[in-house]
């Protein structure tokens, strides 16, 4: 079982009755997070908002948190996180909102408390780039798009 990492979170005043984020069950990857919004939000179709949560994090160095969308509400009413996975850098303080479209057919009312989002804590290696004249050779060399399947 891997190890706990333990996070710091701040709920801002304008989300002192939200819950914080959470698993919704045992066995879950990402942890459902809530509209802070003031007044219900309607998101016309084709349109974005930037939706606060209410929370700031302290995310331990040598890891990042990603902000994605919740399927529900992108089978049901086809509203998704534009920047997906949306990335929270260790070193990022402020408030964590969320970007969503409404990419569905017809108006979808945001309320408070909602969950619009999952937030996933991952682990990153160290990473050093070695700029080299020539890279080893694979089975794909430079196949593009479609270049391992038909669409």
């Amino acid at each position: 079982m891997p190890e706990e990492v333990q996070i710091l979170v701040k709920k801002l005043d304008h989300a002192a009755d939200l819950s914080l984020p959470r698993f919704m069950s045992e066995e879950a990857s990402g942890m459902d997070i809530y509209a802070a919004v003031d007044e219900e939000i309607i998101l016309e179709p084709s349109k974005f908002a930037l939706i606060p949560t209410g929370m700031k994090m302290a995310i331990p160095q040598g890891f990042e948190a990603q902000v994605r969308p919740r399927s529900g509400l992108a089978f049901k009413y086809g509203v998704t996180v534009l920047n997906s996975p949306g990335t929270i850098d260790a070193d990022y303080r402020g408030e964590i909102k969320v970007l969503l479209i409404n990419l569905g057919p017809q108006a979808y009312k945001i309320a408070r408390g909602e969950r619009i989002a999952q937030l996933i804590i991952h682990a990153l290696p160290t990473v050093k780039l070695v700029h080299v004249e020539k890279l080893p050779p694979s089975l794909r060399h430079d196949g593009g798009f479609g270049h391992t399947g038909s669409f």
